[in-house]
């Protein structure tokens, strides 16, 4: 650790001010992605993933993705080209749109963010899941959104997190559904005094020491390979590390933390992870024995080996997206106000169904799915 406090005391300087700019600016950033979601939301996602479900999983997600990919891609956009975030990517250049189950580290708040950044990079960012605390469904506007994409909500206790993890992994073994997994093992954001009680229980425990990441949960990783391993290609170890300092949330928005975000990928076959559940535990735990070597390596030496593999953003890609998302949720904005009274009664619905749908955690099954199951089960009992 005093590596990384002798980091951060070096270049804390750095530290980009919190001017007016930067305030005015990250205020009308997070308006428009507010916006844009909630009009991206009724307009697009509900249609997509409620009406279209109704028909086909396979062809909703499809169409669910485009819209939501459009919506993802503004984050990058405002790290690396508004903020000027400087994202450096290192380890191994990974191939594009394999169907995965990725680990991370848990730095900070935002870390599930700076994900999209490698998953736009690979075509992948509208296809990305994440395994993440049932508190953040509740969140306005984004909790709808989280539903929508079918994230995958857990209260972090393994006999009430069990039943249902199950069931939403079994829904993600089409392989004709492109498929990012993001989980982080840890089952929290790294703080020194988690890590200490981290240490105290690996010491009472016979467990490895770690000084930078927590001692992982593996009950949640060897459920992602039981259900998924024969549908995903590889497992992606990736290791975030931040200079010149942590970012929050707010932070990221005005642009002031961080100057330089660090991704370090590993990619791993599922045929090199063990299957038994006893050994896939003691892999992962290798694995973050790594880890933590990996971000002391980097607190000492400012950075990660093997840097370069991944290429910049396009600007013009990113705002012809820009452009895009915004002229979209302009119209529906304009429609909604200054249109028929049906517009409005529409979103009062789509709304009324959504706060329902993400509070119970209930997706519509496919009628001729059902139909066809209902066939089957009545054509047995006779």
């Amino acid at each position: 650790m005093a590596a990384k406090s002798s980091l951060s005391s070096n270049d804390i300087r750095r530290h980009r001010p919190l001017t007016p700019l930067r305030v005015f600016r990250g205020l009308i950033c997070i308006l428009v992605l507010i916006l844009t979601a909630f009009m991206m939301i009724i307009f697009c996602g509900f249609p997509s993933a409620i009406i279209f479900r109704l028909l086909s999983i396979h062809y909703s997600r499809k169409a669910t993705s485009f819209f939501f990919g459009a919506w993802l891609a503004l984050w990058p956009f405002l790290f690396e080209k508004i903020n000027k975030t400087k994202v450096v990517f290192s380890g191994e250049t990974v191939p594009a749109r394999e169907r995965v189950l990725l680990i991370a580290n848990h730095r900070t708040e935002v870390d599930w963010m700076y994900l999209w950044d490698l998953a736009l990079r690979k075509g992948c960012h509208r296809y990305i899941k994440y395994i993440l605390k049932s508190s953040l469904m509740k969140l306005p506007v984004f909790g709808w959104g989280f539903h929508i994409m079918e994230f995958i909500s857990v209260e972090r206790r393994w006999e009430v997190d069990e039943k249902n993890m199950h069931k939403m992994l079994s829904t993600f073994k089409d392989p004709r559904d492109p498929l990012w997994l993001a989980l982080f093992p840890e089952g929290t954001d790294f703080t020194e005094q988690k890590c200490i009680r981290s240490q105290k229980y690996a010491t009472e425990n016979g467990l490895p020491i770690l000084k930078n990441v927590l001692l992982p949960k593996t009950k949640g990783f060897c459920a992602c390979l039981e259900d998924l391993r024969r549908s995903l290609d590889a497992v992606y170890d990736v290791t975030i590390g931040y200079k010149h300092q942590c970012p929050t949330f707010l932070d990221n928005v005005f642009g002031v933390d961080p100057s330089e975000v660090h991704i370090h990928v590993r990619r791993i076959p599922t045929d090199d992870i063990p299957t038994s559940e006893e050994e896939a535990a003691a892999w992962l735990m290798n694995t973050f024995q790594l880890k933590d070597q990996l971000l002391s390596n980097f607190y000492s030496q400012g950075h990660f080996p093997h840097q370069g593999t991944e290429a910049e953003l396009s600007t013009a890609k990113c705002l012809v997206n820009a452009v895009a998302v915004i002229a979209l949720t302009s119209t529906t904005t304009y429609f909604t106000i200054f249109s028929s009274i049906w517009f409005k009664v529409y979103m009062s619905l789509s709304c009324a169904y959504l706060t329902s749908a993400t509070y119970f955690n209930v997706r519509p099954r496919p009628v001729l799915g059902f139909v066809k199951a209902l066939f089957t089960r009545k054509v047995s009992e006779y």
